[in-house]
């Protein structure tokens, strides 16, 4: 039977929980055994820089981090399931990437 693998990324925890709740419901009331969500590990973007404009001075930086947060869900290819999902309200912070599997 071929699945349908969905990949989600977001910088914003908080906006990709709900996006996965409301998936999870989908397949719920459709009564399709849903796997998921796999947490894959979260993705540290570092950026360090000096505080001086001039690039002078003390030796001071200023370090910045960015966490991107992935997880795949694997639910059953059936339409009634396809297509509540393709018409789900999603933030801008969070991408969705979904593919056929065999």
């Amino acid at each position: 039977m071929t699945k349908v693998r969905i990949k989600l990324a977001s910088i914003d925890i908080g906006a990709l929980n709900p996006v996965i709740t409301s998936i999870k419901e989908i397949t719920d009331r459709a009564g399709a055994v849903m796997r998921g969500p796999i947490p894959l590990p979260t993705r540290k973007l570092k950026v360090t820089t000096r505080k001086s404009p001039c690039g002078n001075g003390t030796a001071t930086f200023d370090k910045f981090e960015m966490r991107v947060h992935r997880r795949i869900i694997d639910i059953p290819a059936e339409d009634r399931i396809l297509h509540p999902i393709m018409k789900l309200q999603i933030p801008r912070s969070v991408q969705i990437k979904i593919e056929m599997k065999d």
